[in-house]
């Protein structure tokens, strides 16, 4: 789901002052054909709701899983997707380009 960066900040704000587990995902560098400009992000809270978009809606799903752990660890991680992934093609990344998306936890 496609948000503007002040709606998805603000979500972030609220989830953590409620007391949940946030973290937030943003697209650090692209090559080819991506879906998403650097720049994009995705914040995610503990029970996996998400608001806003890195990838059009191809590689979410993997996101938000690699998000739950970070939020859980506090360890952040950089995800790599792209055509010559097998994993790329599992979660629908065929657009011939790669994305590689920080996901750190907001505190």
């Amino acid at each position: 789901m496609f948000a503007r960066d002040e709606d998805i900040l603000k979500a972030a704000e609220d989830w953590r002052r409620d007391g949940k587990g946030v973290a937030l995902a943003t697209v650090v560098e692209t090559w080819g054909s991506a879906p998403r400009p650097i720049g994009a992000n995705l914040v995610i809270d503990e029970a996996g709701n998400f608001l806003g978009s890195v990838s059009g809606g191809c590689v979410e799903g993997a996101v938000v899983a690699e998000a739950l752990d970070v939020i859980e660890s506090g360890q952040p991680k950089l995800l790599e997707f792209g055509v010559a992934d097998e994993a790329a093609w599992k979660v629908g990344l065929s657009c011939g380009g790669t994305i590689r998306v920080y996901v750190e936890k907001v505190e």
